[in-house]
């Protein structure tokens, strides 16, 4: 089965594995979690890079060494992100995990003696990119609600993680809301509820590192972590 009634994920399993994360678009977005990232004190968040243009991308860096952020476990990269920006991570933050999407290992080779560090997201289309091959990096980055809705829907996403499930790494998960009468993630979560659907998946499919793919608020980042660990206690 690809989905069990059961988890065997315990709440310090959660504590240890879970990150809020730095996500959003424009540069408003990225300052306003890093406000309240310094003012609380906060030492340890992952990156999405997703929507950040590369002279944005600039001005966060700046910005990242200057705050109380000493460890970036898991950067979210996109296709014009040299390597430059992939050794800054390892360097400043121990990054240890970078994902990326299937139409990326059209451009592989432009990451060269870094695949190891790579990551794969799958997308979620129904559809296998035929260029992909997860054996070629370190394995996959699991979005838990993609895959949620991947399971529901019978997608090809889904088999392909199932079927490689015992001999390729899952070492790395997004972690988004689910709306279960729409079969979708959610970034821009309501409540806490919007995250029980944690609960129905298996303990094979999370990763040492948990990260929110959510546009909220640092604030609400802390109030929906402390509910879902609490899932699992």
């Amino acid at each position: 089965m690809l989905l069990s009634r059961h988890i065997f994920m315990t709440k310090q399993d959660f504590l240890e594995k879970f990150y809020l994360s730095i996500t959003g678009k424009g540069n408003i977005a990225w300052q306003s979690k890093l406000k309240e990232i310094n003012q609380l004190g906060i030492e340890e968040a992952a990156v999405f890079l997703t929507q950040f243009e590369p002279k944005e991308r600039e001005n966060f860096y700046r910005f990242l060494l200057k705050s109380s952020i000493k460890n970036v476990p898991l950067v979210h990269i996109r296709d014009d992100v040299d390597k430059s920006e992939i050794d800054f991570f390892i360097k400043n933050f121990k990054t240890e995990y970078f994902n990326i999407h299937e139409d990326h290992f059209d451009i592989l080779d432009k990451w060269k003696n870094y695949w190891e560090k790579l990551y794969l997201e799958m997308n979620y289309d129904d559809a296998i990119n035929r260029n992909v091959k997860v054996e070629k990096i370190g394995g996959f980055c699991v979005d838990l609600a993609h895959f949620k809705s991947a399971v529901a829907r019978g997608s090809a996403e889904a088999y392909y993680i199932f079927l490689r499930k015992n001999k390729t790494k899952i070492l790395c998960n997004h972690l988004s809301g689910y709306s279960e009468k729409e079969n979708c993630d959610l970034h821009d979560a309501a409540g806490v509820k919007d995250f029980d659907y944690l609960k129905t998946l298996p303990k094979y499919i999370y990763g040492k590192v948990i990260a929110f793919e959510i546009n909220n608020s640092i604030k609400d980042q802390l109030k929906f972590k402390k509910y879902i660990v609490n899932l699992f206690d």
